[in-house]
């Protein structure tokens, strides 16, 4: 009996691997993307990049278990909720309301530890935020909010 539940078993899982993901990122266009548009110093973006960038951009990184289901498949889902909450590549296609919003949540789930996922930094370490490292991110989000909205008040008095 353990036998054929171990064959059972053996047999879904190489069945599972026909189902693969889709691991192509849409194109990324520079001038529509967050460090672009906010001009983030060096340290900031590498942050950013190491910490958001493979769930909420264009610019996934693939690693050796994304070729591996189930662990793609819970791969990709992260990868669609968090474009789906926040895509960085397309930033300015947001309206201001949109981007306040999506900083003031950048802010809001650093301050709780809610990001990086814990899940992600165990596989990713150069995610792992130091407090240091947190609230300069969150000083940033903060700061670029308030640049959104002078660059929005500027544009309305030349109109």
């Amino acid at each position: 009996m353990f036998k054929k539940i171990l064959i059972g078993i053996v047999v879904i899982f190489i069945v599972m691997q026909f189902f693969r993901i889709d691991q192509t990122n849409p194109e990324v266009i520079a001038e529509q993307d967050f460090l672009k548009l906010t001009n983030a110093p060096n340290e900031v973006a590498t942050l950013v990049k190491n910490a958001c960038y493979d769930c909420h951009s264009n610019e996934t990184k693939y690693p050796w278990y994304a070729n591996i289901a189930p662990a793609s498949w819970l791969l990709a889902n992260h990868r669609n909720e968090g474009r789906e909450h926040v895509n960085f590549s397309i930033f300015s296609t947001y309206n201001k309301d949109q981007k306040n919003h999506i900083l003031d949540e950048c802010v809001e789930v650093l301050e709780k530890g809610e990001m990086p996922m814990k899940s992600y930094v165990v596989m990713h370490p150069e995610a792992d935020l130091t407090a240091e490292q947190t609230k300069m991110l969150m000083n940033y989000f903060k700061t670029s909010e308030d640049s959104q909205e002078e660059h929005q008040e500027s544009e309305t008095h030349k109109e």
